[in-house]
């Protein structure tokens, strides 16, 4: 069997946008600003990060390059203010045809061309766009997905059962 790169990332990006749905449906309303401690990201901020981050592969596959913290503060990444959950969900729908609709158009050779990422014009990374898509958004997303698990938990909101039964759910 000869699989590509493009098609496991469309299957892992299919397989996790599931739990991550289940998680941002979740996302109480009135608690954007709540924070588990005052080094925390704010609830909102963390919630629309999760519901966006799939959209980052489009931009690793389209650009050649990315400035998170460019010295012109106004172009930096903020994500959008989303307050319900389902303004999440809708950012989560959009994200992800994103980055199905790149990662369908793209090739497994593109995936091995170098992709960097900047922050204030200092090179952070230079890596390959598949490297990149596989840490700086899987393995990203699923870390910033097991806070906003911890954060519905501290707000009395059901846990999702995600990579297996939650205290909520038992079942899958």
């Amino acid at each position: 069997m000869n699989l590509k790169m493009t098609d496991l990332f469309l299957d892992e990006l299919k397989h996790e946008a599931v739990g991550t749905r289940k998680a941002l449906e979740r996302v109480p309303e009135g608690h954007y600003d709540w924070r588990p401690h005052p080094k925390s990201m704010p609830f909102g901020y963390l919630a629309s990060l999760v519901a966006t981050m799939p959209g980052w592969i489009e931009a690793m596959i389209k650009q050649d390059e990315l400035d998170f913290a460019p010295k012109d503060v106004a172009n930096g990444y903020k994500p959008a203010e989303l307050r319900t959950a389902a303004e999440l969900v809708a950012a989560l729908d959009q994200n992800v045809e994103k980055a199905r609709a790149a990662l369908a158009g793209t090739t497994d050779e593109h995936l091995q061309t170098l992709w960097k990422l900047k922050a204030g014009g200092y090179l952070v990374s230079e890596l390959p766009r598949y490297t990149n898509i596989r840490t700086g958004v899987f393995n990203h997303w699923a870390h910033h997905r097991g806070q906003l698990t911890v954060y519905l938990r501290l707000n009395e909101a059901l846990v999702p059962s995600l990579y297996g039964p939650s205290a909520d759910e038992r079942g899958f």
